[in-house]
């Protein structure tokens, strides 16, 4: 877990920092300076571009990462990632071309209720491929285990770069308009910076052969296609769907509240970035046992950090919803119900990376459309009723039987497992401090009192895992903090 550990703690370091750069954005620049409306607009051209992103990037992102590891010869690496490089091509040209002549028919539902939508929606499949390649690049470096330069280019760099562009229409340097097209541009940069940093970790020798496996990698990257879609559904499709029945702007409160949510992520998203070429890399080896421990310790290190995350939002979220327009304070319960879903996520560990490295992968796809339908099915139901509200509602209830059924899947057919006794410890901790502080408020400013109910939690919740030593690695850390403290 060394390699795994350090850089983790650097990429969540970044993340955070870049989280924090995206609440001043998200919950302060877009909600003022940008408006409701034309916030609903971005929300749903990049959550619509992140759904096709598997389709334009032919999977190859986790293609590139499964049967690296596999080629012994420096030839048949070069041939590989060359292969890698140009296949999506394959799919973006026909893409293009049925988008263009089947525009009306696509869009139908949307403009329906959203007409001022329209000048927008060609910027989804250009923002697509601009975010498959980018992963495409990224994918590269992560064979190499470098992930950090990757991790800042997406949560620092783009994020500093809307700041800038969301100050510019505050001055009025630029309309609102202009400042989704620009936006789009962003991702392209993104992508361009990305590919410039693959070169310089590995300048590619092309070589224009087919790889010998290359029915194997069409086979997968088909299969990453479909179960990356599904993936991606899981998390952006409720910020598509929205619009189709409500409003615009709807998707502008959702998306402040799942901001909020999304930050209870981040040490998985930072975590994973390199245990799952780590993952790869130990199946391929067919190394279970340490997979295994892999498995369990990603798990209650990701419940420890996710919980204490998690009880800061959920804690403060009253005060934080006082800090930005009145209009938006909606979404508190969205909040909750997304949030619940994101720690799900988290406390299941590597289990993604497992399925998708084994020769049970394609059963991913078999549970991931049976949750779509699942999912789409309670979106229509809930969605009418409940606003956005059902959305998070649905979305929640998809995850939950998504990840259990993932969860058994990995029991039943490799005996591994991802929780342990520490795993109803840690709840407990995190139910214990939830109810010692949700009744408690200070009669101060939201800020101050953000600041100091997070001492006070961040405190207890600390020495609660310390003493019950519930992360043996988080332990480590703090032991050697103090030693060094010390000194």
């Amino acid at each position: 877990m060394g390699i795994v550990i350090n850089q983790s703690i650097k990429n969540t370091i970044i993340t955070y920092f870049g989280f924090g750069i995206g609440a001043i954005n998200a919950l302060f620049l877009y909600t003022i300076f940008l408006g409701k409306m034309h916030y609903g607009i971005v929300a749903f051209v990049l959550s619509a571009a992140n759904i096709v992103m598997p389709l334009m990037a032919f999977g190859v992102q986790n293609t590139l990462i499964r049967f690296y590891s596999k080629y012994n010869s420096v030839e048949e690496r070069e041939k590989f990632l060359s292969f890698m490089l140009f296949i999506p091509i394959v799919i973006i040209l026909p893409t293009a071309a049925i988008l263009y002549f089947f525009y009306p028919q696509i869009t139908f539902f949307i403009l329906n209720e959203n007409p001022n939508v329209a000048p927008f929606l060609w910027l989804i499949p250009i923002v697509g491929i601009f975010m498959g390649y980018f992963e495409i690049f990224y994918a590269w470096v992560k064979v190499h285990f470098q992930s950090v330069f990757g991790n800042f280019l997406s949560d620092v760099g783009t994020r500093v770069i809307v700041l800038f562009l969301l100050f510019s229409v505050s001055q009025n340097w630029i309309q609102k308009d202009t400042f989704v097209y620009l936006l789009s541009a962003v991702y392209g940069f993104q992508c361009l910076a990305m590919m410039v940093y693959a070169i310089h970790v590995k300048m590619p020798v092309f070589k224009f052969q087919l790889p010998n496996n290359t029915k194997e990698i069409f086979s997968y990257s088909i299969f990453i296609i479909a179960s990356g879609t599904v993936t991606v559904m899981l998390i952006d499709f409720d910020k598509v769907i929205i619009p189709a029945y409500q409003n615009i702007s709807s998707n502008a409160f959702y998306s402040v509240a799942v901001f909020i949510a999304m930050v209870i992520a981040v040490p998985s998203r930072a975590m994973m970035q390199i245990i799952y070429p780590v993952t790869a890399q130990l199946l391929n080896e067919n190394k279970l046992e340490e997979l295994d421990a892999l498995y369990k310790k990603s798990a209650i290190n990701l419940q420890v950090f996710g919980g204490l995350i998690m009880l800061g939002i959920f804690l403060n979220c009253k005060e934080l919803y006082q800090l930005i327009p009145q209009e938006y304070s909606g979404g508190i319960a969205v909040v909750f119900l997304i949030g619940l879903s994101k720690f799900y996520d988290m406390i299941i560990g590597n289990n993604a990376a497992i399925i998708l490295n084994t020769k049970y992968y394609r059963w991913f796809l078999f549970f991931g459309f049976l949750l779509v339908a699942l999912m789409i099915g309670l979106y229509m139901i809930l969605i009418p009723i409940y606003g956005i509200v059902g959305a998070a509602l649905a979305t929640l209830i998809a995850v939950i039987i998504y990840n259990s059924i993932k969860v058994f899947f990995v029991f039943w057919k490799m005996n591994l497992f991802p929780f342990s006794i520490k795993t109803v410890y840690s709840f407990g901790i995190i139910t214990l401090v939830f109810f010692m502080f949700y009744f408690w408020d200070f009669d101060f400013h939201p800020i101050l009192n953000i600041v100091l109910k997070s001492i006070l939690i961040t405190s207890i919740y600390g020495l609660l895992n310390y003493k019950l030593n519930i992360s043996i690695e988080m332990s480590e850390i703090f032991d050697k903090f103090i030693t060094k403290v010390k000194f």
